[in-house]
């Protein structure tokens, strides 16, 4: 007994035809994915660009002026003053200790020193790499 070639053809269509068919539905469903995400995109960008141009009102900015300038203080001026007039200064950083074999891990530690003198830190370094970065970068965007 065999089955005839009309029933062979009309099954293998018939999976093909279910295969594209579940191809098609996951295209689909790729595609409401990333216009989603466009959307959910472009609400983030005028939700940023909104707080950006954010201006409030004259306390709100005052307060905000009062709350960085207050950082910088505590954090960048006040450890370099302090060692200077002769009170000493306990200041972290990391510092980064290989791992015995050369396949594991690095290990990162906070390092905590009392600086007399001037206190300048690795950190210090960090954050004037950063500012001279972030000024030269913007120097170049805005002269190509």
């Amino acid at each position: 007994m065999s089955i005839p070639l009309e029933l062979l053809s009309m099954g293998a269509s018939a999976l093909l035809s279910g295969v594209m068919t579940l191809w098609s539905q996951s295209l689909k469903a790729k595609a409401q994915q990333h216009q989603a995400l466009i959307a959910q995109s472009s609400l983030q960008n005028e939700i940023f660009s909104r707080a950006r141009e954010f201006k409030g009102s004259k306390s709100f900015q005052f307060t905000r002026r009062v709350i960085a300038l207050s950082i910088v203080g505590a954090v960048v001026i006040l450890p370099k003053v302090l060692p200077l007039v002769g009170i000493p200064v306990t200041v972290g950083w990391t510092e980064v200790q290989s791992g015995f074999w050369f396949w594991s891990d690095d290990e990162t530690k906070v390092v905590w020193h009392t600086v007399t003198g001037l206190a300048l830190t690795p950190w210090d370094n960090h954050l004037v790499a950063s500012i001279i970065g972030f000024y030269f970068g913007n120097s170049v965007v805005k002269n190509a």
